[in-house]
């Protein structure tokens, strides 16, 4: 058997490859992780289920791969791919390989894509055939011409571009495998991803060890009170900061199964609690209300709802679902919060000038929060990056004199409970679901168009915010903005008014 009961995973892991090879030692048989039942209808290839001992293996093979790539030690790798087991089995594969792994939102195309990867000097691409409509390789093609570095663009998925190296044999039950990536010193301060925050001074990668990427874990993991090898359901991809703490790091930490929900399909979504009871659901809290309104959530033991845009939890409606409820607040790439709701479905108030940590003895916590003098929410922590990427970048960070950074987002104290209450985006963003934007950006980019384009945010009930764009002829506006390889976020604003409201 290829999970090496010889290694030192028995004791306390220290990286993120050994928490998984942990639970694979101890339930080399179990299901590790699952895809939707839908998976046909975003990207090639039947849903797949695989054991530890299978996920293991293939781990092992795409490290293999990487290495037979000539890629170096501590190189970096993108990688963009749906909610389905090759994300995970990636990143995982990216890191025992040694190399540092930096997942992409989804959306960004050629344009976002090109200038975070040129910032790091990512030396390939991992990514699938097809994402829904998307030529997601020919996508990554694009952006690997425009940054030379970049060597080699790496896809799942049937009938790859010529060009790009094929992966889907990894999962060949004689795929070979590489013994675990030998380090010098202490393996888990070594960099293991990049993830991206979009901040008043542009996109500023932050890089984070394997302490860093567990310790953000930790909250989620704790408020959600899972059991050892207990059931999770996610429908939040890896592809970000709180995506890992609310998706990777519960399934790493309690080693049981692992089942992806990709976007939002409510039949699967159904499908799969009904099939796999889930100890835990993790969803966006945008969509919390209308998921439970229609019945999904009745048999799930506890629920995990993301929100991407703080200031909404303090709107959000009293819980009243037969599931333990826990928010968890996401500042950007910045860090997180997670708390259970109270009795009364109420949602726990942010503590101001708390540790979040129940360990009394750490010497630091995994988060603490702060006001700042200009009166934005800062966090200090074990999670909270303290390196832009690549080294010699900390300028970008806002730390200050005593290790807190701010998240940018303006709050107050409350006067009786001294709780903190964020009250609205950083200055100068628009937030649309999981994707930011400067308002500035998106100024100049309306303006490089045709006369009289316009590009605004409006109030919108799920996302928060949304984007509305104006043009005498759209279609044109469309298609150049497609060209340009822009966000589909932003080609979208461009929708004639009856598309908009059937979306």
């Amino acid at each position: 058997m290829i999970l090496d009961r010889g290694s030192n995973v028995t004791g306390a892991p220290a990286t993120l490859d050994q928490l998984f090879r942990r639970a694979g030692v101890r339930h080399p048989d179990a299901v590790a992780l699952a895809d939707p039942p839908n998976r046909p209808a975003f990207t090639d290839g039947a849903p797949r289920r695989l054991t530890y001992a299978q996920a293991d293996r293939t781990i092992g093979a795409i490290a293999a791969r990487l290495r037979e790539l000539g890629l170096a030690t501590d190189a970096v790798v993108a990688l963009q791919l749906p909610n389905m087991v090759e994300s995970v089995l990636a990143l995982l594969g990216i890191l025992r390989a040694g190399m540092i792994a930096a997942p992409l939102p989804l959306l960004w195309h050629r344009q976002d894509a090109a200038d975070a990867l040129g910032r790091i000097g990512a030396r390939a691409i991992l990514t699938c055939v097809r994402i829904g409509a998307n030529a997601q390789a020919e996508i990554a093609m694009q952006v690997a011409a425009e940054l030379f570095p970049i060597r080699h663009v790496c896809a799942f998925g049937e009938n790859p571009p010529d060009g790009v190296v094929a992966l889907d044999d990894v999962f060949a039950h004689s795929a070979g495998a590489t013994a675990v990536m030998t380090r010098s010193g202490d393996p888990a301060a070594h960099v293991a991803v990049v993830t991206f925050d979009v901040g008043a001074s542009g996109t500023v990668p932050l890089a984070r060890d394997h302490r860093q990427v567990i310790a953000g874990g930790v909250g989620p993991h704790r408020e959600a009170g899972l059991e050892p090898d207990g059931t999770i359901l996610s429908t939040i991809p890896v592809g970000s900061f709180a995506g890992m703490a609310a998706t990777l790091m519960p399934w790493l930490l309690g080693g049981g199964a692992l089942h992806l929900h990709h976007a939002f399909d409510a039949d699967a979504f159904a499908q799969q609690c009904r099939e796999q009871n889930p100890d835990l659901v993790v969803l966006p809290g945008r969509a919390l209300g209308r998921i439970a309104e229609a019945g999904l959530l009745d048999a799930a033991k506890t629920v995990a709802a993301l929100w991407r845009s703080p200031e909404r939890l303090a709107e959000a409606a009293l819980w009243h679902g037969r599931a333990a409820l826990v928010d968890i607040v996401s500042f950007g790439e910045i860090g997180l919060l997670a708390a259970r709701r109270h009795a009364d479905g109420a949602a726990a108030p942010l503590a101001y000038e708390a540790i979040d940590t129940r360990d009394a003895a750490a010497s630091v916590p995994d988060i603490e929060t702060e006001r700042s003098t200009a009166g934005t929410l800062c966090l200090r922590g074990t999670m909270v990056p303290r390196h832009a990427f690549p080294p010699g970048a900390a300028a970008l960070l806002a730390l200050d004199n005593e290790g807190f950074l701010d998240t940018g987002h303006p709050c107050r104290v409350a006067e009786h409970s001294r709780a903190l209450i964020v009250t609205g985006p950083p200055a100068g963003m628009a937030a649309v679901g999981a994707y930011r934007f400067r308002a500035g950006d998106l100024d100049r980019l309306a303006q490089s168009l045709d006369a009289g384009v316009t590009l605004a945010t409006l109030p919108h009930e799920l996302t928060g915010e949304g984007l509305a764009g104006h043009a005498a002829d759209r279609d044109a506006v469309k298609r150049r903005l497609a060209q340009q390889g822009v966000n589909p976020l932003i080609v979208g604003a461009f929708r004639k008014p009856l598309e908009a409201d059937a979306a």
